[in-house]
């Protein structure tokens, strides 16, 4: 990029299955704990999979300011995950914002110029409530069928007039930045499950082009609806098998594995320059050296059996980072549970890695947590920078038996000591096709 700039990683708010924030996540990762159980939110029976990762209860009260109260009723599930994560974020960076100074858990004037404070929050398609417009609906059936006459006239007078921005994919966005008053550049990136990585690469531009001191980034979605089950129930993506088994259910890159299982949650992240970060002596988790990205030119709902775009990727945020495989000693694995789509993954990483492969350490989180399609590739983002800051490798639950060729070496027995230099940590779209990488490494002064 021609950019002196260097961007720091300063803080991770995170809303996930197997807990909520920094500390309860890490250590859930650690203990190999599965987030994935018999669906709560609605009832599934009628569904042939019935599992999913949901989010631990929580009051969304408890992450926002007084003032912003009466806007939870035109909150969708996954601007709730979004402003979750957002509170943690800018908590665990030790960012005094102005919803911090508001709550009253910081004093004085914010640390950060709003200004230059910036937002890339990566969205999913926002599903409806369907609770909420069945009411609606049904006022507007005339002789047992739906009459489109009366619903103008009568169903959608049941519906509150903001009712649509509910479902907008920019509205995550929207609430964080009004929340925190962020007035810097600020992006919605609707890309599937390669959303976060693609709004943390974006952010990462940001920075480095002088547009913003500070970017709040990552990606938030809620799979756990009646709507998003049914979509990759009708394409057959589904584990159907292990209704009865759910803390096994997902299975990345296994020989055993039958089809993904939905999760909802996701993370944000605080990205700022060293010079910013220096200035209010902020803790700095890692340093962000490269990202990359591309598509998959094949098919909008398959994956290319060569894993080409994962690869690309891949090497273009090894080699905008100037880093060669061989000195990555971590890779961060996406994993859908998807056999085909795993298994393109797992060639991907081979042929950028080579013989290096079977000597780099592995780590895929969605054996714990399941596919949260936009969130997904910031809880991986986290869970890699936490692994490098700490030094530690997480267990990588329910990988064995490792599919065939997949020569990605997991942990799987509890977490491992490791001297972690480097990392790369790749998300994909399941449907679109879109890729995206990002490289970090410890930071020296």
């Amino acid at each position: 990029m021609g950019s002196d700039r260097r961007i720091v990683v300063t803080g991770l708010g995170l809303a996930t299955p197997i807990g909520i924030g920094v500390d309860v996540f890490w250590d859930a990762l650690l203990s190999g704990h599965s987030g994935i159980a018999r669906i709560v939110a609605f009832d599934p029976s009628g569904f042939d999979s019935q599992i999913a990762g949901e989010l631990p209860e929580f009051k969304l009260t408890d992450f926002i300011p007084k003032r912003y109260r009466k806007s939870v009723k035109v909150m969708s599930r996954d601007i709730t995950v979004a402003m979750i994560a957002a509170y943690h974020a800018v908590i665990d960076a030790g960012l005094k914002t102005l919803c911090i100074i508001e709550r009253g858990e910081a004093e004085g004037e914010p640390n950060v110029d709003s200004t230059r404070f910036g937002a890339n929050i990566g969205a999913g398609l926002v599903c409806a409530d369907l609770t909420e417009l069945a009411a609606a609906l049904i006022t507007a059936v005339e002789d047992g069928r739906f009459s489109l006459k009366k619903w103008g006239a009568e169903g959608m007078q049941n519906l509150t007039p903001l009712w649509l921005l509910k479902f907008l994919p920019n509205m995550l966005a929207c609430h964080v930045t009004i929340v925190h008053d962020a007035q810097a550049p600020c992006n919605t990136i609707p890309c599937g499950e390669a959303s976060s990585h693609l709004a943390i690469g974006e952010a990462y531009r940001t920075l480095q082009r002088g547009a913003a001191d500070v970017c709040i980034c990552g990606g938030a979605e809620s799979k756990a609806n009646p709507t998003a089950l049914a979509t990759p129930q009708v394409l057959k993506r589904l584990n159907t098998k292990s209704n009865d088994a759910p803390e096994s259910a997902s299975r990345p890159f296994t020989e055993t594995s039958t089809g993904s299982v939905i999760a909802e949650g996701g993370g944000l992240v605080i990205l700022e320059t060293l010079d910013h970060a220096r200035a209010r002596n902020a803790r700095i988790y890692a340093e962000v050296v490269g990202f990359g990205s591309s598509t998959n030119a094949i098919s909008w709902s398959a994956p290319d059996p060569s894993g080409r775009g994962y690869a690309l990727a891949i090497r273009r945020a090894l080699a905008d980072a100037d880093i060669a495989a061989d000195a990555i000693d971590l890779i961060g694995a996406f994993g859908t549970g998807i056999r085909d789509y795993d298994a393109a993954e797992a060639k991907a990483w081979g042929d950028v890695f080579g013989d290096a492969l079977p000597e780099t350490s592995a780590l895929t989180t969605r054996g714990g947590i399941g596919v949260c399609g936009a969130g997904a590739g910031a809880i991986d983002f986290a869970a890699v920078t936490l692994a490098l800051h700490h030094n530690t490798v997480p267990p990588s639950i329910n990988t064995s038996p490792p599919m065939t060729d997949c020569r990605l070496r997991f942990e799987s027995d509890g977490p491992a000591d490791a001297r972690i230099r480097a990392a790369i940590t790749l998300g994909h779209a399941i449907d679109g096709g879109q890729s995206a990488a990002l490289v970090i490494r410890g930071f020296e002064e």
